[in-house]
């Protein structure tokens, strides 16, 4: 079967022709009668029977991308967020009613199959769920391109509360083994260049299929670096040219600068990719030895233009000097690549100041910016089917190849009908996740109140703990206001949090316990009622985050201002009718720039303003001393009002915050975050001024596609060409 036996200008042959399909894949690929079928078999039938529609679809670009000669792009990255792949496959190929009616004539219900299937354990976090993005960004737009990553079995950890740590047994086992080791620091060593190697192996065979030389390997092949988890590629390259090939070194270090581009996801110091010299010399001897000489002839061309300026070359050394001696991966992929972009405006001017400044000034030709953008057709389409068949009835679908679209809704923000249809799909997002929190977490929230969401890894720098301090105000507040017999003056809230915190995070996993016990006190006080619920919602994936999203009234994008690279949660809340209340950080710069001074939330000290704090002697015990409700706050989390069984459970976040310097200023930023809450509070109670101000964020978000995103990369960074297909 092919897909000219799909009719589609005739629903009923359709149907016909796929319930073949899946009779077919059901008895001959499953080998189940269909009596006695179970739903993981109906499941496993139906997705042949969706494959076999997609791969007659790679298998036509393929041939088509090598007739054309088209150079191909290898999407190099350590994680692949994808989720779950049914359902994604059927918006796809727009076969969602068709397949709905084929298996409802089967007695078996689609949506209840959907929810069988497992999110695929290949990433954790944002890294990995924007490479994910930009993968059907690729696909979208005909770009000639494969990702490259490992096959996890244990890719997305199952975290619980004081679980036991994950033991790592070989390179594909688990996805960023624990790194406070020894041992799970060779071990990472070891996936990241087994993960590389066949990587880089696998290229050059399909590039060495039609050529006989390297000559034209930069103009087929271009491999892109996220992050720097996949930079020991360039050694590799350039062992496999020397060594396996017989290239000179000046030839395949040529074809190499051209091949490379890389994109760097942070700012911090400690998070760019370091490795010891005695370790990797031990594994990886070849490999530091053609890192040594690449080295040798950098400095040697740094000293020939500028001269004999020994601290610039200390600073510019692949090689850190200081302390135990490591290569600085960061700095290869710099060398190596010949373009290095950041991932918003605010990181990319950054990124040239501070981490890679003395790069800059020599190649500032090689530095751009890409700022990142999320797919609307798992983040819209798939996750809001509600707003999605909202926006199709007023707009049209073209949206879901063209975001920009979305500008139409301006005026409509104004038009009450579309104001109350709007609402209407937030409520009815709003109700699935409360059905869900029920049904999973036994607890019962109320959809009138505000559903207030910070959904992202855990870390110290994207600031959970400060939304923390104001959950705990808001409860003293209300125990306040009833205990003195007067109504609290606060819009009822749902604090809903979801993300993981790594194996060896000591102090993200005790803001993690910190939620709970929060929530455990909160929730079982007869005081706060309907006025404050809060939820830390367990094994944050990508499936959670398609119901959790859509239901959002409020985005907490809260950073340190300066410290995340860009985000895309806050991208995906506010194509969902979010809000945000955030920092001037990332890509919450660009968001407020296209939704409007007016329609965002901005809070907290800049990026210039926290430079100088920093630089003056940042004193957080003056803030503590000098506010006393963030004092009280405080003295509750030290003293054990949430942690009786435990008093001294928290001192070392109290310590953190007060005595020990307050690292990412939540204290300097606290007052100001809690005043912009009152704001957001007067707002809310105006339900007509809060849902235009929805649609307007949702009608600015036309920028923050994926699509143009990876439409930048291959025309400025790749420059390859879509395939065409005739």
């Amino acid at each position: 079967m092919t897909i000219k036996d799909f009719a589609y200008d005739h629903p009923d042959r359709d149907v016909a022709a796929f319930k073949r399909a899946v009779a077919n894949k059901l008895i001959y690929a499953v080998g189940k009668d269909p009596v006695t079928a179970s739903p993981d078999d109906w499941l496993n039938a139906t997705a042949l029977a969706v494959r076999d529609q997609l791969v007659e679809r790679w298998m036509a670009t393929t041939r088509a991308s090598y007739d054309q000669e088209l150079k191909r792009v290898y999407y190099l990255s350590m994680e692949f967020l994808i989720g779950r792949t049914f359902t994604n496959a059927l918006l796809a190929l727009d076969l969602q009613a068709t397949v709905k009616q084929a298996l409802a004539d089967f007695g078996v219900d689609m949506s209840e199959l959907a929810e069988r299937e497992p999110d695929a354990a290949l990433g954790n976090g944002g890294l990995g769920r924007l490479a994910a993005c930009f993968l059907d960004s690729m696909a979208t737009l005909g770009v000639p391109g494969f990702g490259y990553g490992i096959r996890y079995e244990y890719g997305m950890f199952r975290q619980k509360m004081v679980e036991s740590k994950n033991h790592s047994e070989n390179v594909s086992r688990v996805l960023y083994p624990d790194d406070s080791t020894p041992s799970g620091r060779e071990l990472r060593l070891h996936q990241e260049y087994f993960f590389v190697s066949a990587s880089v192996q696998d290229l050059l065979r399909r590039y060495l299929r039609n050529h006989d030389t390297f000559d034209a390997l930069s103009d087929q092949v271009s491999i892109h670096l996220n992050d720097t988890h996949p930079v020991l590629a360039v050694p590799e390259l350039m062992r496999l040219l020397l060594d396996e090939h017989g290239l000179d070194w000046d030839s395949a270090w040529a074809q190499t600068q051209k091949v490379f581009s890389y994109t760097n996801h942070t700012l911090m110091h400690e998070a760019l990719e370091t490795w010891p010299v005695e370790m990797m010399g031990r594994i990886l001897p070849r490999h530091l030895q053609i890192l040594y000489d690449l080295n040798s002839r950098f400095l040697g061309s740094v000293t020939e233009r500028l001269g004999n300026d020994v601290e610039l070359l200390r600073r510019l050394s692949l090689i850190d000097e200081t302390g135990e001696r490591r290569v600085r991966m960061a700095y290869v992929a710099v060398l190596a690549s010949h373009s290095i972009n950041g991932v918003s405006g605010l990181h990319s001017e950054l990124m040239t100041q501070s981490i890679f400044a003395d790069f800059y000034r020599l190649f500032p030709e090689r530095f751009n910016n890409k700022t990142n953008g999320v797919t609307p057709r798992r983040w819209l389409a798939q996750a809001n089917p509600p707003l999605a068949a909202l926006l199709d009835q007023r707009i049209g679908r073209g949206w879901r190849r063209d975001l920009t679209q979305l500008e139409a809704l301006r005026p409509m923000a104004q038009q009450a009908p579309f104001v109350r249809a709007f609402r209407h799909a937030k409520r009815e997002n709003k109700l699935r996740l409360a059905n869900w929190i029920e049904q999973h977490m036994g607890l019962v929230i109320d959809t009138d109140a505000m559903f207030d969401v910070q959904v992202k890894r855990i870390h110290e720098y994207k600031r959970q703990l400060l939304n923390v301090l104001h959950v705990i105000s808001r409860y003293h507040r209300i125990v306040a206001a009833h205990d003195a017999g007067q109504p609290a003056d606060l819009v009822p809230r749902v604090v809903v949090f979801a993300g993981k915190a790594a194996s060896a995070y000591h102090a993200a996993k005790l803001v993690i316990r910190l939620i709970n016990d929060v929530a455990a006190v909160v929730n079982n006080d007869p005081r706060v009622g309907k006025l404050l619920k809060v939820v830390f919602l367990p094994n944050y994936s990508v499936s959670l985050a398609e119901i959790i999203m859509p239901a959002a009234d409020l985005s907490e994008q809260i950073s340190t201002a300066g410290t995340e690279a860009s985000g895309t949660g806050n991208m995906k809340f506010a194509l969902n009718g979010a809000l945000t209340i955030g920092t001037l950080d990332g890509a919450n710069v660009e968001m407020k720039e296209n939704v409007g001074d007016e329609n965002i939330f901005i809070f907290g000290n800049t990026t210039p303003q926290v430079a100088d704090i920093r630089a003056q002697g940042y004193q957080p015990r003056h803030f503590y001393e000098s506010n006393p409700e963030l004092k009280a706050v405080l003295d509750a989390i030290r003293d054990g009002a949430f942690s009786p069984g435990e008093p001294a459970r928290y001192q070392g976040i109290f310590d953190t915050l007060v005595n020990w310097g307050d690292q990412y200023l939540l204290l300097a930023d606290y007052a100001s975050y809690v005043a912009m809450q009152g704001r957001v509070d007067a707002l809310y109670r105006d339900a007509d001024a809060w849902t235009r101000m929805a649609i307007l964020n949702v009608a600015g978000m036309g920028a923050f596609s994926s699509d143009r995103t990876i439409a930048q990369y291959a025309h400025e960074i790749w420059q390859t060409k879509p395939v065409l297909l005739a």
